[in-house]
C-alpha cells in the first residue's frame, strides 16, 4: 500500500481528526500549567487516568469517560492537596505517581485484562480509534481550546502572581482548579494520541519551543498550538509512511520525538535573537540619564565607525568598551 492509499483509509482520517484536535488542546491548557511552573502535571494526572481506564475495562463501560472522571476527580484533589495540606507541590505529584498507575494495573489485573490492551492507552493507538471516540475527542478538546483562550486574562494574572490576582478580585482558587481540570480533561483527550506516558510532553514541549521564539504571551499560546498541532498530524504521518516501508514506528513516540526535535532546532534559534536583542539594548530603557561631559575622546563616531549605534531621543548613542557616548556639539557626553 503506497502513503498516499494509506492516509486515504478511514481510519487513518479518524486518527488525523483526532491528532489536529490534541495537538490544539493539549498545548493551549499546557501553557498555563508552565507558567506556573507545574509542567509535570500533565504526567501526574496521566498516571491517575490509567486506574479510570482500568476501571472502564473492567465494568465494561467507556475507557474514555471513566479516564476523564476520574483523572478530574485527580486533578481536583491534587489542587486541594497543594493548597490546604502541607504537603509541597511535587510530592503531591508523586502520590498521584504512583498512586495511579498502581491502582490501575491492579484492576486491570483483578479483571483478567491482559497488558496489550492497557498498553494502546500508556503510549496511544491513534489506528483503533473509533468514530466514537473521535467524537468524543472533538468535542472535549473544543471545550478546552474555548476555555483556555477565552479565560486566558484570568488564568495568565493567576498563572503570574497570584497575591495580585486575588487584590485584583479574581477567586484564585477557582481558577486553580480550573486549570486542573482543562489539564485533566486534555490528558483524556491525547491518551489515544500519544498514550497516558507521554501525554505531558504534547503539552509542555510545544510551549517550551515557542518561548524561544516568542515574547509576549498571547504569541507563545498560540505559536505553542501551531506547533502542537505540526508535530502530532506530522508524527502520525510519518509513522504511517513508515509502515508502508515495513518499519514497526508507533504513532505516540514518534509526535513526541518530532516535537522535541522542534525544540532542539528553535533552541539555538532562541539564544542568537536574544543575544540580538541585548545588543540592541544593552542597557536597560530607564529613560533619559544625566549626562557626564567628558573634555577628550578617542574615537570620532559616525555611521562607519564600527561601534554600535543606539538610537537616543534626538540623537544617536555609540557604544564601546563599556561606555555609551553621543557627541553633543564640540564636546562628548557619557550616559
Amino acid at each position: 500500500m503506497s502513503p498516499a492509499e494509506l492516509l486515504s483509509e478511514p481510519f487513518m482520517q479518524r486518527a488525523l481528526i483526532a491528532a489536529l484536535f490534541t495537538g490544539l488542546a493539549a498545548p493551549a491548557v499546557g501553557t498555563f500549567l508552565v507558567q506556573r511552573r507545574l509542567a509535570l502535571m500533565g504526567d501526574g494526572i496521566g498516571h491517575v487516568a490509567v486506574t479510570g481506564v482500568a476501571l472502564g475495562l473492567v465494568t465494561g463501560t467507556s475507557p474514555t469517560w471513566t479516564a476523564v472522571l476520574v483523572a478530574i476527580g485527580g486533578a481536583v484533589l491534587l489542587e486541594i492537596i497543594r493548597e490546604r495540606g502541607r504537603t509541597s507541590g511535587d510530592v503531591a505529584l508523586a502520590l498521584l505517581f504512583y498512586g495511579g498507575l498502581a491502582s490501575g494495573i491492579l484492576i486491570s489485573g483483578i479483571g483478567g485484562n491482559s497488558t496489550a490492551t492497557l498498553q494502546r492507552y500508556l503510549f496511544g493507538s491513534l489506528t483503533t480509534i473509533s468514530v466514537d471516540d473521535v467524537i468524543v475527542t472533538m468535542v472535549l478538546a473544543a471545550v478546552v481550546i474555548v476555555l483556555c483562550l477565552g479565560l486566558a486574562p484570568q488564568l495568565f494574572a493567576v498563572a503570574q502572581d497570584q497575591d495580585f490576582a486575588r487584590v485584583a478580585g479574581l477567586r484564585v482558587s477557582f481558577y486553580n482548579v480550573l486549570v486542573a481540570v482543562l489539564a485533566a480533561v486534555s490528558v483524556t483527550v491525547a491518551m489515544r494520541t500519544v498514550g497516558l506516558l507521554l501525554v505531558s510532553a504534547l503539552m509542555v514541549v510545544p510551549v517550551a519551543t515557542s518561548q524561544q521564539l516568542t515574547r509576549s504571551f498571547r504569541t507563545t499560546i498560540a505559536a505553542a498550538m501551531v506547533l502542537g498541532t505540526v508535530a502530532s498530524v506530522g508524527g502520525l504521518v510519518l509513522a504511517a509512511v513508515a509502515s508502508t516501508y515495513d518499519v514497526n514506528a508507533m504513532p505516540g513516540p514518534t509526535i513526541v520525538l518530532l516535537a522535541l526535535a522542534g525544540y532542539v532546532v528553535a533552541w539555538p534559534v532562541g539564544v542568537w535573537t536574544r543575544h540580538r536583542a541585548r545588543l540592541r539594548a544593552p542597557f536597560p530603557d530607564a529613560g533619559p540619564t544625566e549626562h557626564e561631559p567628558t573634555e577628550t575622546h578617542p574615537h570620532q563616531h559616525g555611521p562607519d565607525c564600527g561601534h554600535l549605534a543606539v538610537p537616543h531621543d534626538d540623537h544617536i548613542d555609540y557604544v564601546h568598551d563599556g561606555h555609551r557616548h553621543a557627541e553633543h556639539g564640540a564636546h562628548y557626553d557619557e550616559h
